[in-house]
């Protein structure tokens, strides 16, 4: 396999959470609030190793331990992402090198997609918090898809939306869950360390090929080839 520094994509998918935007924080503001408020466990790293990245139908059964119905994940769904929405109001930006990186793929004609586990309110409010709403057109959501993250459904239809093989997409994740679901799918796969650290990544099922601190670093090492 080519090194990423040599790997020329001709579509390059992105999580939204963590990812786009350092707000994993106000998530787990929210989650904390939600816990206590329902009497759970403090949400833990080592449990967000494996749960950052699904959906909710399959985070909230395993927070409370039981089955739930259709409208109690809904409820519990819309309860904690409020919350989210409402704690990250004027607190969220694009991670460095976000904008560069865009305006940078525009130049070259390389299409672009989000391929998250976000809820839609999520997706239209992070986006439009961050300003970049307007510059990604396609939004790949893993509750439209018939499996979630660590399963690849969501970056292949990210994929077959941008009309590319999924070999000649570059996918950004900050998840282990995001990173194994991106790598399944078949997409070269570059870890951003906003939530979890490298080490943490490069254990996924299936490790990432490199990992970067945010976007800049990636356009100052293995993606100088799009700023010369």
């Amino acid at each position: 396999m080519i090194p990423l520094s040599e790997f020329r994509p001709v579509g390059v998918v992105f999580d939204l959470d963590g990812t786009l935007t350092d707000n994993m924080a106000c998530h787990a503001e929210a989650f904390a609030i939600f816990n206590r408020r329902h009497g759970l466990p403090e949400f833990t790293m080592a449990m967000r190793e494996r749960l950052d990245g699904k959906r909710n139908s399959e985070i909230f059964p395993i927070l409370f331990n039981r089955t739930l119905s259709v409208d109690e994940i809904r409820a519990f769904s819309e309860e904690k992402e409020s919350a989210y929405r409402a704690l990250s109001r004027e607190r969220l930006q694009p991670l460095p090198g976000a904008i560069a990186l865009l305006e940078c793929l525009a130049a070259r004609s390389i299409g672009v997609a989000v391929a998250t586990s976000a809820p839609e309110k999520n997706v239209a409010h992070t986006l439009g918090a961050i300003g970049l709403a307007d510059r990604i057109g396609i939004i790949t959501r893993s509750d439209a898809v018939p499996r979630g993250k660590p399963f690849p459904d969501v970056f292949l239809r990210a994929a077959e939306e941008l009309g590319v093989p999924p070999d000649m997409c570059l996918a950004f994740e900050d998840a282990p869950v995001g990173v194994t679901a991106a790598r399944r799918a078949g997409m070269r796969c570059a870890a951003i360390t906003s939530t979890f650290s490298a080490e943490t990544l490069a254990a996924s099922e299936q490790p990432p090929d490199a990992a970067y601190r945010d976007f800049d670093a990636y356009l100052e090492s293995d993606g100088r080839w799009l700023v010369n």
